[in-house]
């Protein structure tokens, strides 16, 4: 049986140590606000800086000018469809392309007019949301301080949104469906112009620059054929079809090719680096759960 005299003797030295866990915990989370949090306020500045140079490298020599990187498009296992593209930060400003057509030896030959480039807006969006994420980092500045841990969620969350956006549009390439696709921008840009039986689409994903052909056959109009229009997607697959000026169309090949752009690579592995250090704040901030207990959150 529990002595009542010993329990009420014991209460005060519970209620000492009580207090004194608390003022340690409150030391100790008044340096994590003043100090920590500045420490990963630097490091995911630099990491972010580092980030955003990569969508704007400058020309050796020419500073004000954007370097102009050219990639070879092709495939190990076939050869349909070549490409070479000119890749100046966010913008297409050359592709030239070679298309075998399927059933016979004849090669198109397709390149940008001189006149046209092609702006890639999962590049633009992804270094805008980067942007986005260091301005909200750099207005805490190094005299701001921190009251509360909810302060700090508070912004961590707003960074880690922007970073997770940025991802998302190199991650996650534009759904268009085959209409939208033969009236885009894009199929107005080619010397000489594309047929019509011929449509190309480009887009990042992950770290590859991809570039799709797709080869139609037009559907004839008395067709027994069952006609179902394709919905919107990233890849059409042959078979599928659309109508577009009351003419009907069947995809009957596609050929994709890609290759890697180093510096999207190299940004996506910033990006990582950065949402882990965001979250291992967060998780340090959460370790004083039970001191906000006492404290205002």
């Amino acid at each position: 049986m529990l002595n009542p005299q010993r329990s009420l003797s014991e209460l005060p030295k519970m209620s000492a140590a009580s207090q004194v866990e608390r003022a340690v915990l409150e030391e100790e989370f008044n340096w994590l606000l003043k100090e920590e949090v500045h420490s990963v306020l630097k490091q995911l500045q630099d990491v972010l800086k580092e980030a955003s140079r990569r969508f704007s490298m400058p020309t050796p020599g020419l500073e004000s000018q954007l370097r102009q990187e050219n990639f070879i498009l092709g495939s190990s296992t076939m050869d349909q469809v070549k490409g070479v593209l000119t890749l100046q930060g966010e913008a297409l400003t050359q592709a030239d392309i070679n298309l075998k057509v399927a059933k016979s030896s004849q090669v198109l030959h397709f390149q940008f007019r001189e006149d046209k480039q092609w702006k890639l807006q999962q590049i633009q969006d992804a270094r805008n949301h980067v942007n986005q994420a260091l301005q909200l980092l750099t207005s805490r500045d190094d005299t701001y301080h921190f009251q509360t841990g909810a302060e700090v969620n508070k912004l961590m969350d707003a960074v880690m949104l922007q970073l997770t956006r940025a991802r998302n549009r190199l991650t996650t390439p534009a759904s268009m469906t085959l209409p939208e696709l033969a009236t885009s921008g894009l199929m107005k840009m080619f010397t000489p112009p594309m047929p019509g039986d011929v449509m190309v689409n480009f887009y990042i994903n992950l770290s590859k620059l991809c570039l799709t052909v797709y080869q139609l056959h037009v559907l004839p109009p008395n067709t027994t054929k069952n006609f179902k229009p394709a919905g919107s997607s990233v890849l059409h697959n042959p078979g599928a079809m659309f109508e577009l000026n009351n003419n009907r169309f069947e995809v009957s090949h596609v050929h994709k090719v890609e290759c890697v752009v180093p510096w999207l690579s190299d940004t996506l592995v910033f990006f990582t680096i950065s949402l882990q250090l965001c979250q291992q704040l967060k998780d340090k901030i959460s370790v004083f759960s039970s001191f906000w207990n006492y404290r205002p959150f």
